[in-house]
């Protein structure tokens, strides 16, 4: 199996991708090989609903604006 190498990854992004794996008990190579859609439905899904959605607007403003968009 071949070795990718990436360039100029900002710090941040290594370090978190560095720190998903050790969340999934993989190493780093192994995580980043894994099929990206893996990474990303999983991943992303979960970091979603994670978030904190207090600063947001609401789920009214949210369909007043869907509404007001289709008059």
């Amino acid at each position: 199996m071949a070795t990718p190498y990436i360039r100029d990854v900002p710090e941040p992004v290594a370090e978190a991708f560095k720190e998903r794996a050790a969340e999934v008990g993989m190493s780093l190579s192994a995580y980043v090989a894994r099929e990206p859609a893996d990474i990303t439905n999983v991943e992303i899904v979960g970091r979603l609903k994670a978030r904190d959605r207090s600063q947001g607007p609401s789920t009214a403003d949210i369909l007043e604006a869907v509404t007001d968009g289709r008059r």
